[in-house]
């Protein structure tokens, strides 16, 4: 197979017949940097976490996959072309969408209620859509006119539509195993016959945020499931990283591995009700 992307996490070959095998690694990264060491079967939850979410989305958007990969770290797809357009939704306020409400009061053009805190439950959950940054560069948030000016009206009430009913599919279905969903991004391109396509991950905790129920509450950081664990480290005076400087990231101590590792494997479980074994 010949090898066409490397990005962060994933590595695409392209196969004889014109399909993509897309494996996920091990390799974890936070504020931009891919960090070390990896994070043991990382890859493998990613993929299958992302293989049964896809069936459970299925009769609302259809979805890239061909079939399962040799290992359980990949998966056979089709190409797509991507929309140029970060799709987000938002039920919880946190992250780079606090910040936002912060100084604007508002999350990609989007008013929200004054006088909420990281961790609130937003009256409904948003489209919050962002560009879709250049390697090394970060994503910018985007009002719904700009996207509108970006691809259309007809594609943006197609992106909107679509992101707020995978959200709330995998918000419903995440509550019933005692879990929030405070936020997830997805992919979306056209197949080859031209039709919206769901693609690349989709409801991990690489691309969301997942809360504990029991745990939840606002006014302070979240209990999490995601890489949020390691970026609280690396902030923390205990890793004595300058994240303003021009250093990379310290090496992740063996502990904040298997701890990241536990978390991965625990929302695997506590979602699909299956045991991990990779």
């Amino acid at each position: 197979m010949k090898h066409v992307h490397s990005g962060k996490v994933r590595d695409l070959y392209e196969t004889g017949d014109g399909l993509l095998l897309m494996v996920a690694s091990d390799r974890i990264s936070a504020f931009d940097h891919v960090l070390e060491p990896d994070i043991p079967g990382k890859g493998a939850i990613l993929t299958q976490l992302s293989l049964w979410w896809f069936e459970q989305l299925a009769d609302l958007v259809p979805n890239h996959v061909v079939d399962r990969g040799p290992d359980l770290r990949s998966v056979l797809c089709r190409k797509l072309t991507m929309v140029p357009v970060e799709c987000v939704a938002r039920g919880y306020l946190t992250g780079g969408g606090l910040l936002e409400y912060r100084r604007t009061g508002a999350v990609s053009g989007v008013a929200l209620p004054a006088g909420l805190e990281d961790g609130s439950r937003l009256p409904e959950p948003v489209f919050t859509p962002s560009t879709k940054a250049p390697a090394g560069q970060h994503d910018e948030p985007m009002t719904y006119r700009q996207v509108v000016e970006e691809v259309g009206s007809d594609l943006a009430e197609q992106l909107r539509e679509i992101t707020l009913a995978v959200y709330r599919r995998g918000a419903e279905t995440a509550l019933e195993r005692g879990l929030i969903l405070a936020d997830t991004k997805i992919e979306l391109g056209w197949d080859e016959n031209g039709v919206l396509t769901l693609g690349d991950e989709v409801l991990t905790p690489d691309s969301s945020r997942f809360w504990p129920k029991d745990a939840w509450s606002p006014g302070r950081s979240q209990q999490s499931f995601d890489k949020q664990f390691i970026r609280d480290w690396l902030t923390s005076p205990a890793s004595g990283w300058d994240r303003a400087s021009d250093t990379p990231p310290p090496r992740l101590p063996d502990e904040i591995v298997e701890r990241t590792r536990e978390r991965y494997v625990e929302a695997y479980q506590r979602l699909t009700g299956n045991t991990f074994t990779g």
